[in-house]
């Protein structure tokens, strides 16, 4: 994207049956969301005519193209992506639920691969029914994450008040343990560091890494991952001049406000982290999917088969999503200028240095 150019927003429907057509909808029903990006939503007419019907959002036009690069930039544009034999079942879990969304996510996937897209929002998907030999990944991350060339990723929420990496992912509880090591836990916090600079344009940023155990191991009786593993891991980094801290048992972190001094917390497992995350800011949390080549964002919800049809599904979260991907593309660009700007002086500094 070039310097002053809207920014082209690419947004995938999730599951047909689930609420991510539903809060899409809502979140662009305003006028204002088209002065900040260009969207492009990867499902089929007829799904959103439905789901804009159901809804009551008559004055809701949207532009049906075949691709991104058709986009009408004051519209909300629609790629169909489907066959015209596609049935929603609101409020069900359901094969065709499964292979409207991984259809989705392929053509959208593949356009910001051409370099179609700025950035991709992606609403929630059900991890059960979109398995196929296509999709056989525990969710978006890991997907996304062998498209763009298995690179080190991070699932990072993010709100105001509150980001959290998880350091093992998707991982079952089980198989935790065996995944906290020292090189893990060393490479996600330089992963963290360069995520805060370069995506959320903060140049120092303060990390906290929590406990495995509980009251951080007290000394080794409660286990000795802290002493071995974890504590070694945040010495190595700071000796490279990152700032992290801790480990920190996670209930005293968050139950003592200690969270809000730092700009960002690694838990060591899944649940420890979504559930504090999810407490505190469930209703404007975003995913962001850290270290890829390109900005992916979702709400920090999930399907909610048991809200649609309803009309009471917020969709703040996912509005969240869309100004986050927003800045984040436009922070990343920033910084790409800065770091050519500074390139070229030190080339200067050298050539003046040569004569």
């Amino acid at each position: 994207m070039k310097e002053g150019k809207k920014l082209r927003i690419g947004i995938t429907h999730g599951d047909i049956n689930g609420i991510g057509c539903e809060v899409i909808l809502k979140s662009l029903n305003d006028a204002r969301m088209l002065e900040l990006f260009t969207p492009v939503i990867y499902s089929s007419p007829k799904v959103i005519a439905y789901y804009r019907k159901a809804l009551s959002l008559n004055n809701l036009n949207t532009y049906s193209v075949r691709s991104a690069e058709e986009a009408h930039g004051e519209r909300i544009n629609v790629v169909n992506c489907l066959g015209e034999e596609v049935r929603v079942e609101i409020g069900k879990s359901t094969p065709q639920g499964g292979e409207a969304a991984l259809a989705s996510l392929q053509a959208a996937v593949a356009e910001i691969k051409n370099g179609l897209l700025d950035a991709l929002v992606t609403a929630p998907i059900n991890k059960y029914n979109i398995q196929s030999e296509q999709f056989h990944f525990p969710g978006h991350t890991e997907y996304l994450q062998s498209e763009f060339g298995n690179g080190k990723v991070l699932m990072l929420m993010v709100s105001d008040s509150l980001r959290m990496g998880i350091l093992t992912g998707h991982a079952p509880l089980a198989e935790v343990p065996a995944l906290v090591t020292q090189e893990k836990i060393v490479s996600t916090l330089h992963l963290i560091n360069r995520t805060m600079l370069e995506d959320f344009n903060i140049s120092r940023p303060r990390i906290a890494a929590l406990s495995l155990n509980p009251h951080a191991g007290d000394n080794g009786l409660l286990g000795k991952e802290e002493q071995n593993i974890i504590i070694p891991a945040i010495e190595k980094v700071k000796s490279e001049g990152i700032l992290a801290f801790g480990p920190y048992p996670s209930d005293g972190f968050f139950g003592s406000d200690n969270y809000r001094k730092f700009d960002v917390a690694l838990a060591m497992y899944h649940d420890q982290g979504m559930t504090a995350f999810k407490t505190l800011c469930f209703e404007n949390g975003v995913n962001y999917t850290a270290g890829l080549p390109i900005v992916r964002t979702s709400p920090a919800h999930g399907t909610a088969f048991d809200l649609v049809g309803t009309d009471t599904a917020s969709p703040e979260s996912f509005r969240q999503a869309l100004y986050m991907a927003c800045d984040i593309a436009a922070n990343r660009m920033k910084f790409r200028s800065l770091k050519s700007h500074a390139m070229k002086d030190v080339e200067v500094k050298h050539s003046i240095s040569d004569e």
